[in-house]
């Protein structure tokens, strides 16, 4: 018999040497002979419990291991509360259950290991908190909005800018992809298709249907024409638009130029001289208030006050003067993020009440997750255990399932994964 090494490269090794022994063996075959080994009888007594993508969006199975041991015990085809909950019937002696917040998993633990105590992964906590505050900052875009153009208004001086004929939209492939995309979806929608039909049809998600259904086109295509990263100049434009109206007859673009050198700008000569150009034909961009994205402000929140800067702290406390709501959450979160560094699993039931009662409406949502799940979040914030190395075997996994990508079965993938220490 021709083995296979554990390394996975053997099989051209073994297929040169069943030459030699004019044996009929190719390497796939070769590859078949590759088994798993035996599953022990009984469960390990901490579970980590995560899913992983045979292909991302479509296909999942699951991945088991011994959290104390640090080691995988099975690979399991899907991620069904069927298919954990038999595995978990014929390999009984779980204790604890690590695993992520999916509903499946819990069902599954529920139903065939009763007693056993679950333990939600720290991680996944805070990436759902993480996503409560991301969306309290997106429904409240329009206080930041409001609050920079006032900082606008009072920091640029006093003379009277241009008016400047409203810019057209420049024909970048964004802004192609939308329109057309919104073409696409209401041609449907006039002949009174419904959102599940129309994002059947067009692979699209049903609310991104529905958000071109509902938002007018100028709206869009404003949002995307937002959404571009600031330019070099783009912070100068104010002082840069007020000095070209100021000496209107006698601009002089170097001069500009160096005015701006000294107040910091970095870019080019011929940057500032293309803006004084659309300047005088008129076509210049209106100055954009410098807005901080949403995920910004959440990276500021859900990190340690003590690895913020100076000038991140100063812009985090003018987002927090800029809307009561989005301070709310910070405050929450970061209250939140020191129970579970902490083990304070006692106060959760506390952060909960208050979050439900005067929270914005996505922490009120986290909040109402957390007690839906309260047993397992508890345990999370107050056990040593969490799914960190279940989350170490995930990303072996999934490079093991790449090298094999094409040719490469379920059964292959658990053999390699469970035989390779």
């Amino acid at each position: 018999m021709v083995a296979v090494d554990r390394r996975g490269v053997g099989r051209a090794a073994g297929e040169r040497l069943c030459r030699e022994l004019r044996v009929a063996a190719g390497r796939s075959r070769l590859l078949a002979l590759l088994t798993a080994p035996p599953v022990p009888d009984r469960a390990p007594r901490v579970l980590g419990v995560d899913d992983f993508a045979f292909r991302k969006g479509r296909t999942y199975g699951t991945v088991l291991v011994d959290v104390e041991a640090g080691r995988v015990v099975d690979v399991l085809p899907d991620r069904t509360a069927e298919t954990l909950a038999a595995w978990l019937t014929e390999h009984p002696g779980a204790e604890i259950v690590c695993r992520d917040r999916a509903t499946a998993y819990t069902r599954a633990v529920r139903e065939a290991a009763p007693d056993a105590l679950e333990v939600a992964d720290q991680w996944h906590l805070l990436q759902n908190l993480s996503a409560a505050v991301e969306k309290t900052c997106h429904q409240h875009r329009a206080c930041l909005r409001k609050h920079a153009e006032e900082e606008v208004v009072t920091k640029v001086p006093e003379p009277v800018l241009l008016e400047l004929p409203p810019p057209e939209l420049p024909r970048t492939q964004v802004i192609k992809r939308t329109r057309h995309c919104y073409e696409d979806i209401h041609r449907p929608v006039d002949k009174g298709w419904t959102i599940s039909a129309i994002a059947r049809r067009l692979d699209l998600d049903r609310k991104t249907v529905r958000r071109f259904r509902d938002t007018a086109l100028d709206e869009l295509l404003a949002s995307v024409h937002e959404r571009r990263p600031n330019g070099v100049l783009e912070p100068f434009k104010p002082y840069l638009n007020a000095r070209f109206t100021e000496s209107l007859d006698q601009v002089d673009g170097r001069r500009l130029f160096l005015e701006l050198r000294e107040r910091g700008y970095r870019g080019s000569i011929q940057v500032v001289r293309k803006h004084l150009a659309a300047l005088r034909a008129g076509t210049a961009e209106p100055v954009r208030p410098d807005i901080l994205s949403p995920r910004k402000i959440t990276s500021w929140i859900m990190r340690p006050r003590d690895t913020l800067t100076d000038r991140q702290e100063k812009r985090l406390l003018d987002v927090r003067l800029a809307c009561p709501d989005i301070t709310r959450a910070c405050d929450l979160a970061r209250t939140f993020a020191d129970l579970l560094r902490n083990q304070r699993g006692q106060l959760l039931m506390e952060w909960i009440r208050q979050a439900e009662q005067d929270a914005p409406k996505p922490m009120q949502g986290f909040a109402g997750s957390l007690r839906r799940d309260l047993d397992a979040v508890t345990a999370s914030l107050t056990l040593p255990w969490s799914s960190g190395v279940v989350e170490g075997y995930v990303n072996r996994l999934k490079t093991i399932k790449r090298a094999m990508y094409g040719r490469a079965s379920f059964d292959l993938l658990r053999a390699r994964v469970l035989t390779q220490p």
